[in-house]
């Protein structure tokens, strides 16, 4: 990836793509899984609210905007279970798992056959002209989704895959595949939502890892190797894609998070190996700690600072936000010894998260969600004014 920056996408005002399911619609799905409608009522009822929540995000203002990821179940959707080759497992032992991996900690307690988002994609450009389909966003899952969850020597069949390059180099093919269906329909604009990544910001997660006797890397080999996957997964990217990674420490049904910890332990490696445009980080509590590691950001690449929380309905101070939006540029500034203006300008603002990474969603309401959305975009407008 050639070092310049890359914006229009990415925009000042952000959302991370999963909205809010209506209740007609979650209605609509229910029955459908029980057996009670055909598929055809189900497609008809999410097109509708699709329909309709596109044209919410155009009358706050958003740019990039989402299908609010209606037809999936899970901010993931459905890419690993369409890849040839991957089949679905149950009755698992849960000793192939990694009991200090956040979000299985929490409950404890190949190549595509078809592009799996493509139809997702081609529904969401129909709704807009023709010239803004390149600020539509679609969100897709991380390459190491999977991988992270399980045990060394449990994420794959060692007759299939003898070690992890080989597991990892065709998942890097498929999402190339991936990608390239995807720019062919015309989309510019990927974002991949990665909490793996942060969890390796977790103290518990990063103890865990180390007292594991199975593995035979380090955490930050581990880490090393993810930032490998992704950029081999854009070996091909066209010069005019965007593509941008998400990172928050879980956003699961009822607003539960599952890690904890800040970005200062990975900024270099993050912010300065891995090939992506934009990062879309969690800024809403002191969870996600201080801003100081953006002071790694290279003057090349955007930082989307997610600085109001979608888990709840609480309504933050304007004024309060853009101050800290403002303080995060400076580390920018000072890391780069650039003017705060310039650094400004590799910025933007959004909510932390998704409204509803789980189609249940967040414990925020309707008109909660609607207010955090237009927040996002007057803090926009009133740091950078007239533009989107």
């Amino acid at each position: 990836m050639t070092p310049q920056l890359h914006q229009r996408p990415p925009f000042r005002a952000e959302h991370l793509g999963s909205l809010l399911r209506p209740d007609q619609l979650l209605e609509t799905k229910f029955a459908f899984e029980a057996g009670k409608i055909p598929e055809s009522q189900l497609t008809a009822s999410e097109d509708k609210e699709i329909n309709a929540i596109v044209e919410t995000q155009k009358k706050i203002g958003y740019a990039a905007m989402s299908d609010g990821e209606y037809r999936r179940h899970m901010f993931w959707g459905t890419f690993f279970p369409g890849l040839d080759g991957f089949e679905e497992v149950n009755n698992v032992d849960v000793d192939d798992f990694r009991p200090y991996a956040p979000d299985i900690a929490a409950f404890f307690g190949g190549r595509p056959q078809a592009c799996t988002y493509i139809n997702q994609f081609k529904y969401l450009a129909s709704q807009v002209p023709a010239n803004e389909v390149g600020n539509l966003k679609i969100t897709l899952a991380a390459p190491n989704w999977y991988h992270l969850r399980y045990r060394e020597g449990k994420a794959y069949p060692k007759s299939v895959y003898t070690n992890d390059e080989d597991y990892f180099g065709d998942i890097a093919k498929a999402y190339q595949a991936e990608l390239q269906i995807l720019y062919e329909a015309g989309c510019r604009n990927v974002q991949f939502d990665d909490p793996n990544l942060a969890y390796f910001c977790s103290d518990k997660f990063l103890t865990g890892f180390k007292q594991d006797p199975l593995n035979v890397y380090s955490a930050d080999t581990m880490f090393e190797k993810y930032i490998k996957q992704y950029n081999d997964c854009f070996a091909d990217l066209p010069a005019d894609m965007h593509v941008g990674v998400h990172l928050c420490r879980g956003n699961f049904v009822g607003s539960r998070h599952f890690s904890e910890g800040g970005y200062d332990r990975i900024a270099i490696k993050l912010f300065q190996e891995l090939n992506v445009h934009t990062y879309y980080l969690e800024y809403d509590t002191p969870r996600a700690g201080g801003f100081e590691p953006l002071k790694f950001l290279p003057t090349h690449k955007n930082v989307i600072l997610g600085v109001v929380t979608s888990k709840f309905a609480n309504l933050e101070d304007k004024e309060e936000m853009k101050k800290r939006v403002i303080d995060a540029a400076k580390f920018i500034a000072e890391g780069n010894n650039i003017s705060l203006d310039a650094a400004l300008n590799q910025v933007g603002v959004s909510p932390q998260c998704g409204f509803a990474s789980h189609r249940e969603g967040n414990a925020i309401d309707w008109d909660g969600m609607i207010n955090k959305l237009q927040l996002v975009r007057d803090i926009a407008n009133d740091i950078w004014p007239n533009q989107a």
